[in-house]
């Protein structure tokens, strides 16, 4: 179900009085699904287009293969390999589901998205420092 954005449409005082909302339901405190993007298997990638409040268009990611890796000096494109974990769920890695935050296995090396897939439609990720990999890695094991 979409989630939807703003309080209760009853709710009762501390003394239990009842308190009423002055209108209901409206369409712009709707949020959105979730866009649970994913790696793809293949070279296929896969996006949809939304619009949002005053007309304007978001890009989903649905099913991502590569990513924009940045090493402090140069941006490179790089092909993702697998997603190693995600401080947002940790069932999230297991289904290879990207999010900010989460850590992927690239060519270049393991890095950090920075970007948000599921509203911006394309990973952007920096590269980790050998001692953050490490550390990372070690997390896991």
């Amino acid at each position: 179900m979409v989630q939807y954005h703003k309080r209760a449409k009853t709710k009762t005082s501390g003394s239990g009085a009842r308190k009423r909302a002055a209108r209901d339901k409206r369409l712009c405190h709707k949020g959105g699904f979730f866009a649970r993007t994913k790696k793809a298997e293949t070279d296929k990638e896969k996006r949809k287009s939304f619009r949002t409040r005053g007309g304007r268009l978001k890009v989903a990611a649905d099913v991502v293969a590569w990513a924009n890796v940045s090493d402090g000096a140069a941006v490179k494109k790089s092909r993702i390999k697998n997603v190693a974990e995600c401080p947002a769920n940790r069932h999230y890695a297991r289904e290879n589901i990207m999010t900010k935050g989460t850590i992927i296995e690239t060519e270049l090396g393991r890095a950090r998205i920075t970007s948000r897939p599921g509203q911006s439609g394309m990973v952007n990720a920096v590269l980790l420092k050998d001692k953050e990999a490490k550390e990372t890695k070690g997390k896991k094991a």
